[in-house]
């Protein structure tokens, strides 16, 4: 694997977050001259796949990518997505069937626990399926790798036995950390009871020379000897995370700021034990709408499957791209601006030079091939594409509840246009019509016009009658200008450029122009929107306006939903 010259000599100085975690790596291959890296991701199995985990994997692959150019492929990397699915299972899901079954088998190994849904061998095995089948949609390379399959085909026997060796180095590290209660009878051992077959917590005594440990049943009485290797035997998360880190050589990953202190305790038992501790970062927690932090029980914020309905994979990427060490509102309000970034970032990647292309994300989000931006037509100016917000308005004016709806004012705009030519843009009609019925429409507020702004969208209209039927954006815009700098309420002195013979335009005449027309308080841009939708529509919808039409007419669905 090689990369373009120039892109490669720019990675050097790239200041994007993913290359400077590259470099951390780059650092440590001078160090120990290895000629491969190894990435990591952690699952917890007991729940199904969610938008943190996209996250974790993604802002992994990320750095991956980084890396790969900054050595210009030279050193072999690869990922593993890890399943803790030897943990016990301590409570039953909400969104799983047959919660009684899983009741009965509380405490087991979840991959020796029955599957509810009755489709794989074991509830674990179920949830590994599921975390596959949700990294292969996206595209992910990855390895995948079983706690369960890792314990007992002995992979970690070397490694446990240098941790029930070094047990009193590990419990100097563990213990301080632990309450005095629970300190007291701490093991970093989990025997699996081998009758229950239950994962103990108990205290154990460690018999390095037999390579076991020996404990007692607190229900029965009765001690057993169980052999830590094999898969007899765990080791609780924490110890369990640095095992890993030494067993199979991580060498990056990255977790939440919540396990801040969970990644330094490991960190010191691998350095203890003689071991580099994988480089990583902790990124920020996702917070819901009203700023709290997003909780799997509490069920706050946005599945992946909710955001996916309502936009596309590329805009949750870059929504995980972008700062990753500060914490973000992850709600349905945020889905509209990461769809229209990504296709800003995405248009202007062709006009930008090796170094400019480093700093954007959509190299980052398709692994620095980033697709072509779908043009509606040759040459087309910057800021006259169709974005989210346009087709949001689209849909309102033109109550649009299908998409073939949508695809007649687009392709009356721009003939040759269609679903086929331009596949994202007939994605973005489906998430537009979607996301405006559910989010958008029920929040509008609509007013009627007071006397300067009757006029004022009086003259509007007769502008636009002058134009061509055909006028282009900015034209149209040109129209839409020209009205207001006539207006005094709408001139801005201060503008730019601005003198007495051509006023600028204050903000407040587009802004005007949203509440009254869209019913809403920002809007795109009004030539962009006015060509698309058709001048003699836009016409019409001032006219709606100015009789008061369209205050009637959302009343009259907000009365109707109400009642439903």
């Amino acid at each position: 694997m090689s990369f373009d010259p120039a892109l490669r000599a720019a990675a050097d100085t790239a200041s994007a977050w993913p290359f400077e975690e590259a470099r951390k790596l780059v650092e440590r291959v001078k160090k120990t001259g290895q000629k491969e890296v190894l990435f990591e991701t952690g699952y917890g199995p007991s729940g199904l796949p969610h938008i943190g985990t996209f996250g974790e994997v993604a802002r992994t692959t990320m750095v991956r990518k980084a890396f790969e150019l900054l050595t210009d492929g030279k050193i072999k990397t690869r990922l593993i997505a890890f399943s803790d699915d030897m943990d016990g299972l301590r409570k039953v899901p909400d969104n799983v069937p047959n919660k009684e079954m899983l009741t009965a088998n509380l405490g087991k190994p979840l991959t020796e626990i029955p599957d509810p849904f009755g489709t794989h061998a074991s509830f674990g095995a179920h949830n590994n399926a599921r975390l596959r089948a949700f990294l292969d949609t996206f595209g992910f390379e990855y390895e995948f790798k079983s706690s369960t399959e890792c314990y007992k085909s002995g992979m970690f026997d070397e490694t446990l036995l240098l941790f029930l060796r070094r047990l009193d180095d590990v419990q100097k590290i563990m213990l301080p950390s632990l309450r005095e209660e629970r300190a007291s009878t701490y093991s970093p051992f989990l025997p699996i009871h081998p009758e229950t077959r239950v994962v103990m917590q108990v205290p154990t005594e460690a018999r390095p020379e037999a390579g076991t440990v020996v404990w007692t049943d607190p229900d029965t009485g009765k001690s057993y000897e169980t052999p830590v290797t094999g898969g007899h035997c765990k080791l609780q998360w924490k110890p369990d995370w640095a095992m890993r880190w030494i067993a199979l050589g991580v060498d990056y990953e990255m977790a939440g700021k919540d396990l801040i202190d969970s990644v330094k305790l490991s960190s010191a038992i691998v350095r203890r034990l003689g071991h580099t501790p994988p480089e990583g970062f902790n990124y920020e927690l996702f917070l819901d709408e009203n700023g709290q932090k997003i909780s799997k029980s509490k069920g706050n914020g946005l599945t992946i499957d909710e955001w996916l309905t309502y936009a596309s994979p590329e805009s949750l990427a870059l929504f995980m791209y972008s700062k990753p060490r500060e914490a973000k509102r992850l709600h349905f309000d945020v889905i509209p601006r990461a769809v229209d970034e990504y296709l800003t970032f995405l248009d202007g990647f062709g006009r930008q030079d090796e170094k400019n292309r480093l700093g954007n994300p959509v190299f980052h989000i398709h692994g620095g091939k980033p697709p072509l931006p779908e043009k509606l037509s040759e040459g087309e100016g910057r800021g006259q594409g169709v974005t989210f917000g346009l087709l949001l308005n689209l849909v309102a004016v033109a109550n649009a509840e299908s998409k073939d709806v949508l695809w007649g004012f687009l392709q009356r705009y721009a003939p040759g246009l269609s679903p086929q030519t331009h596949p994202r843009l007939d994605a973005l009609v489906g998430y537009a019509i979607r996301y405006f019925a559910d989010f958008v429409k029920p929040k509008k507020t609509y007013r009627t016009p007071d006397a300067v702004e009757a006029e004022a969208l009086t003259a509007l209209s007769e502008a636009l009658g002058k134009l061509p039927p055909a006028a282009a954006p900015d034209e149209v815009q040109a129209a839409v200008y020209d009205v207001a700098r006539a207006i005094p309420r709408y001139q801005d002195m201060k503008a730019k450029g601005a003198t007495p013979e051509r006023p600028g335009v204050s903000n407040l005449w587009f802004n005007t122009l949203y509440q009254l027309l869209l019913g809403e308080e920002k809007g795109p841009r009004f030539g962009s929107f006015a060509a698309i939708y058709g001048l003699d529509n836009t016409r019409r919808l001032i006219a709606d306006a100015l009789s008061g039409e369209l205050v009637r007419r959302h009343a009259a669905f907000l009365a109707a939903r109400g009642k439903a």
